[in-house]
């Protein structure tokens, strides 16, 4: 390891599993003290526990303006200060192929979260880093937010409202030093991108993801399953230094999936050509 991030305070909501849990795991190995914020006391005790004393935890609803000041109050007094916030938290809601079928039940929980805890935990942090000489914020989106599509509307609502914010926020903060930037991570293997039912037999779950994930690879130029270290390292890269003249931008990383269409329509089409003059 470099210790890239050594002498630097980081929060990571969302951080006791999945992509939060990969990026708490990398910042602590780069020399960060690293505060777990998460609903999940469990994992997120049992991670602190493995990572030993400079990585905390510290239960969090992103949804609540008043869990959220506290956890940069406890990052700040447990560590020192706050240099990197992550505001990784998010769900994906109900998912319904079709709007006409979505009885939009879960629009306030999935905003709640998605976008009010990614707007709330920048203002907390910024608080902090606009007296202490700047910092780094980064937030989760999704290529949902990027690409428009069937189905998952809140979901795809919220991702893009974070984007958005992301860049407002990068120019609103520039004059503190604060750096503002986004990741839209494509179909990443964790739980919350899991098409199985709850309840499922392990091999019988393990089936219908790798048939999702074929599914998905196929419309994808890599054509390769990305995993939650890919976006963690998205994320050192935008929390160290070597990212000090970089703000208000969003780093897909999704395999290609957002740069074109992966299929050779003139290949398809020079093949429909063919047939028909040979018939």
């Amino acid at each position: 390891m470099t210790q890239e991030l050594s002498g630097k305070v980081a929060i990571v909501t969302g951080g006791a599993s999945g992509i939060g849990r990969a990026t708490v795991e990398l910042f602590a190995r780069e020399g960060a003290k690293v505060v777990i914020a998460d609903v999940d006391e469990a994992r997120g005790e049992e991670l602190a526990a493995q990572l030993g004393e400079a990585v905390a935890f510290r239960r969090t609803d992103v949804a609540s303006a008043d869990d959220v000041r506290a956890l940069v109050d406890f990052a700040v007094s447990r560590f020192g200060g706050l240099h990197i916030m992550f505001n990784n938290a998010g769900i994906s809601g109900a998912m319904q192929s079709r709007f006409l079928d979505d009885g939009l039940q879960d629009f306030q929980k999935v905003m709640g979260i998605n976008a009010f805890g990614v707007m709330v935990g920048t203002q907390a942090a910024a608080r902090h880093m606009a007296k202490h000489g700047g910092g780094s914020i980064i937030n989760t989106a999704s290529i949902a937010g990027i690409k428009a599509g069937f189905g998952v509307m809140t979901y795809r609502a919220s991702k893009a409202a974070v984007i958005h914010f992301t860049k407002c926020a990068a120019i609103d903060l520039a004059e503190y030093g604060i750096r503002v930037n986004c990741i839209a991570p494509g179909h990443i293997r964790t739980a919350m991108s899991s098409y199985a039912a709850p309840g499922m037999a392990p091999e019988t779950a393990e089936r219908v993801q790798k048939a999702v994930s074929e599914a998905m690879d196929a419309g994808r130029p890599l054509r390769r399953q990305g995993r939650p270290d890919d976006v963690a390292q998205a994320a050192l890269y935008l929390g160290s230094d070597r990212s000090a003249q970089v703000t208000g931008i969003l780093i897909p990383v999704d395999g290609g999936l957002t740069a074109g269409d992966a299929v050779n329509h003139l290949e398809e089409i020079m093949e429909a050509r063919a047939r028909a003059l040979s018939s």
